[in-house]
């Protein structure tokens, strides 16, 4: 999907080191995101356009100092593969605006087996019982 708005328009309204990371793919430093020790019960949503891409049901504690989920919520994200590294791993991305959120890997908990790592800039989280924000895009 192309980004809702223009490089440009996201640049105006993120602040930079979001901005990098969901359109410069650019990834925060381990353990520095508040998201990380969120508890409550809610919804994470992309920090740009603010479609929910994670319940916080499927939040668990990884290790390795990003914010991990067990799944996505269903159409909220789209992988590709990236090539950075020596070695392929899968992007995933907001379905919506095309915002870069982490990595996938395959180390994840039962049943699903899954650990979407996720930067925590490129989320917001809404406590369930307050109503999600308007998406903007």
């Amino acid at each position: 999907m192309p980004p809702i708005k223009s490089r440009a328009e996201w640049a105006a309204l993120l602040p930079p080191e979001t901005y990098r990371i969901l359109f410069e793919e650019d990834t925060e430093h381990a353990c520095s995101s508040v998201l990380l020790t969120e508890k409550r019960d809610g919804t994470f949503v992309c920090a740009a356009c603010l479609q929910p891409l994670f319940d916080s049901r499927a939040k668990y504690e990884s290790g390795t100092g990003w914010p991990s989920f067990r799944e996505a919520l269903p159409g909220a994200v789209d992988t590709k593969t990236d090539y950075k590294l020596p070695y392929p791993r899968t992007e995933y991305h907001c379905a919506r605006c095309g915002g870069h959120q982490g990595h996938v890997f395959d180390d994840g908990p039962p049943p699903q087996g899954t650990r979407y790592c996720n930067n925590g800039l490129a989320l917001a989280f809404v406590p369930r019982g307050e109503p999600l924000p308007e998406l903007r895009g």
